[in-house]
């Protein structure tokens, strides 16, 4: 393999760069059937979102899935693309920008906030390529997703991996694998679970609706299943309400097979026919709001609910840019980054290269 070497060097920079990477999974890049059919063809190319036999899964890909769902998925993005683009980019963007502005009140003023997607733009090589033009030597990865899951946390690593598997000089790296029970994510969760209660009343009862896995991959010892039950549970806790006072269930199924149950539609119809009147969902795998939360949360599962018999459906929106949320990833930076204290002054102020390595007869950039 040909590596990727360092281009220049700032031998005078006497405080080290640094930077936090916020990664989802991401958008296409305009509401348009070519537009999905890039994105879902890069999305459901990879193994760690697809687990079946790599020539049988190519065949369906190619052959019907990526024949017929790009147009279908266009026309719903359409439904929610809004004119700075789609939901989730925005709402991504909006988070990067409140974050450094979180981080420099923190301290942090030396630390770079991106934003990068596993799938479609940014994408992962650009982003890191520019991080590494801004010789950043120090990167806290967060990928977006609260519980880990391999589908999507574990497809964050392989996507970092494969372009830093390339780079001769590898940054030091601190990856953070899930954050389903931390405090102030529990809390901020239980804050606009209170707020809505608080404008719209008591519900009859709070849905905690999470993106659905294949049941095959919790059977194969992916832990997300449970640690989506973990957080409903600390919720819960936090609000001191008893179990019965919340359900989890599982949304976004894909293809004939078994998914992660309850089905959010089958336990919206169910209560409806119990005779439930008012219910309120809340998606706390979605760090930001997008096709899955908009359309197919607050649209078409209200319409379901509707349908069946219930009166009043809320859907309370993802944490996006919410101070609450900005806390707390900030919260989660500032247990791996510290402020860093400046350097002493060289004594010179001509910085030669050839005293670190004298063999070498020239240092690019120095």
């Amino acid at each position: 393999m040909k590596y990727i070497g360092q281009t220049h060097f700032n031998h005078e920079d006497i405080k080290p760069k640094r930077a936090v990477l916020l990664c989802n999974l991401g958008t296409p890049e305009a509401p348009t059937a070519p537009a999905l059919r890039r994105y879902l063809r890069q999305f459901l190319s990879d193994s760690r979102v697809v687990e079946l036999p790599a020539l049988l899964w190519k065949i369906i890909l190619y052959l019907f899935v990526l024949t017929f769902r790009p147009k279908r998925s266009a026309a719903l993005y359409k439904k929610v693309w809004t004119q700075q683009g789609s939901p989730l980019m925005v709402h991504s963007l909006a988070q990067q920008k409140q974050l450094q502005v979180n981080l420099s009140a923190a301290g942090l003023h030396d630390v770079i906030v991106e934003t990068t997607m596993c799938y479609g733009q940014p994408s992962v090589s650009r982003v890191l390529e520019k991080l590494k033009q801004l010789d950043v030597r120090e990167i806290m990865i967060i990928p977006m997703y609260p519980q880990y899951s391999g589908a999507t946390t574990g497809a964050t690593f392989d996507s970092l991996a494969r372009v830093l598997m390339q780079y001769r000089w590898v940054p030091q790296l601190h990856f953070l694998n899930g954050y389903h029970q931390h405090p102030l994510y529990i809390q901020a969760l239980a804050t606009s679970i209170q707020q809505q209660i608080t404008t719209h009343g008591q519900p009859d009862m709070v849905l905690f609706s999470y993106h659905g896995t294949p049941l095959s991959y919790l059977k194969k010892g992916d832990p997300y299943h449970c640690f989506c039950h973990q957080t409903t549970r600390r919720v819960l806790e936090h609000l001191d309400w008893s179990a019965g006072d919340a359900k989890t269930c599982f949304q976004s199924r894909f293809g004939r097979n078994e998914w992660l149950q309850p089905y959010t539609e089958a336990t919206l119809i169910e209560l409806a026919e119990q005779g439930l009147r008012h219910v309120v969902v809340i998606c706390p795998g979605f760090s930001a709001d997008c096709l899955e939360t908009i359309d197919e949360i607050e649209r078409e599962a209200r319409e379901v609910f509707l349908e069946h018999g219930g009166q009043k459906f809320h859907y309370i929106p993802a944490l996006n840019a919410t101070s609450a949320h900005i806390e707390m990833l900030s919260s989660l930076v500032q247990q791996q980054l510290h402020p860093v204290a400046p350097l002493k002054q060289q004594s010179s102020n001509s910085v030669n290269c050839s005293a670190d390595h004298p063999k070498a007869t020239s240092c690019p950039s120095a």
